[in-house]
């Protein structure tokens, strides 16, 4: 790490203006961004420092977001110093347990009982002195570009004829309607096994929140329950879909006539969510040189296969999958 010059220039940072001094530093996590973290130990705590290039990523909106959910009661990290200017964050810590390190058939029914109840409370809080931006349809749209634009062409060599492309975008609107037509909550938008963490008094440690939307209810349900990091039955899934939707109803997000289609949004969010997370990790892949992903393509392209066989509507999608994608992948 000595050669790493914006490391030397945190170094430097926490000495200086964090107020550290005979600390030990070592890499904590990177994320699927140009971010990177690092845990600082002193003889009396452990921090966390996140690395956010200021020209590749705006650390202003964690600052603001970490206050939003803070007040409403959420385990985040505090903001203890930072420098915007630099990118540079100093940050409690919230430990090096998250939830994909520990889940089992054993646990899971009480870990995401407690990230489900959380889950209600980003839902729910108030935005006092940040406004979420929309999901936008574009943005949605734009997202399911990336699987035809990264995995399709780029990694598997797959463009389609102009019929299918149309075919494809078709869906995408299909898929960008159902979302919009959902009930609108707060989003985190990676609610996932690797962003929570396990934490005694306040479970969980909720992390990467930064990119924080105001969209659809079943965004980050869909998240957390068809995680792309690890698989659970889909008929437990569907019970804890239908226990949330119970939840969310006496919380106020939902009606009770919500009842009916509310699994219809969830399955095709999760479409949408799908397509966009397989595009990404093809783009880590070739754009940002992160091969780990590749692992988590086939286990995510298998989601969407699974709900399309329930919609004929998403008929020409299964086959394109099944047919076309899951063969290029072996």
């Amino acid at each position: 790490m000595t050669d790493d010059k914006r490391l030397q220039q945190l170094i430097q940072w926490l000495d200086d203006s964090a107020g550290l001094s005979e600390f030990s530093i070592e890499p904590a996590s990177a994320d699927a961004s140009f971010r990177r973290y690092f845990r600082v130990i002193t003889a009396k705590a452990s921090y966390i420092v996140m690395d956010a290039p200021p020209d590749r990523e705006n650390s202003l909106p964690f600052v603001e977001i970490s206050k939003v959910f803070a007040q409403a009661g959420l385990c985040v990290p505090e903001v203890l110093q930072l420098d915007l200017q630099q990118g540079f964050l100093l940050l409690t810590d919230l430990g090096k347990t998250d939830y994909l390190s520990v889940l089992n058939k054993d646990n899971v029914n009480r870990l995401y009982g407690d990230a489900l109840s959380a889950l209600v409370v980003i839902q729910t809080c108030k935005e006092d002195n940040y406004t979420f931006p929309p999901y936008t349809a574009d943005l949605l749209m734009s997202e399911m570009q990336l699987f035809r634009d990264w995995l399709l062409e780029k990694h598997l060599g797959l463009a389609l004829p102009d019929n299918e492309n149309e075919d494809f975008d078709e869906v995408c609107r299909l898929l960008a309607e159902n979302a919009q037509d959902q009930p609108q909550v707060t989003v985190h938008r990676d609610y996932h096994s690797r962003n929570l963490m396990v934490y005694e008094s306040h479970n969980p440690g909720i992390l990467d929140f930064q990119d924080a939307v105001h969209g659809p209810v079943t965004y980050d349900l869909v998240s957390l329950l068809r995680d792309c990091y690890i698989q659970w039955p889909r008929s437990q899934v569907e019970d804890w879909v239908n226990g949330y939707h119970e939840l969310a109803v006496q919380s106020g997000i939902l009606r009770d006539e919500d009842g009916p289609r509310f699994l219809r949004w969830f399955d095709l969010m999760g479409v949408q969510r799908h397509l966009k997370a397989a595009g990404i990790f093809a783009r880590l892949n070739h754009r940002d040189g992160k091969s780990g992903y590749l692992q988590d393509i086939p286990r995510t392209v298998g989601y969407i296969v699974d709900v399309c066989q329930c919609y004929p509507e998403l008929g020409w999608l299964q086959k394109l999958l099944t047919e076309k994608v899951i063969p290029a992948l072996k």
